[in-house]
């Protein structure tokens, strides 16, 4: 087998090493620039944004909206950095794959379950942005 430093044998990033990294990024973060890692609050302004295109005046007068302004910030970047990011790390390390379906996932719900796997993957994130922002990020 061929292993580069930092790499899984199956070719992935060493989970180790990208949780040490993601921790130095996050201490970094706060300490060079005094800003928490977050993204709950960016897909509330996204949503606010995307409102904002066909009904701006009902978004001007929610009061969420008028103390977390729908704009593009640093954490909106944040979430793009994370898409890339961990584009980046896939396609660098090998293991990068354009696939449907997981192997896992067709084994237990069968090959031609894409509506159900976006309709998990969809209530999955649901529950977990309304935990994030019940809890204040």
């Amino acid at each position: 087998m061929n292993f580069k430093p930092g790499h899984d044998a199956d070719g992935g990033w060493n989970p180790y090493l990208a949780g040490a990294l993601s921790g130095l990024v996050s201490i970094l973060s706060v300490w060079l620039v005094g800003k928490f890692l977050g993204a709950s609050t960016t897909f509330v302004r996204a949503a606010g944004m995307l409102e904002g295109l066909v009904a701006p005046e009902r978004v001007r007068s929610l009061e969420y909206f008028v103390k977390t302004a729908p704009k593009i910030d640093w954490q909106w970047m944040f979430v793009v950095g994370i898409f890339l990011g961990a584009l980046m790390s896939a396609v660098t390390s090998g293991s990068f794959r354009w696939r449907a379906l997981p192997d896992m996932w067709e084994e237990r719900f069968g090959a031609h379950s894409r509506s159900r796997r976006a309709l998990y993957a969809f209530g999955g994130g649901t529950v977990a942005m309304f935990g994030a922002r019940m809890a204040d990020g």
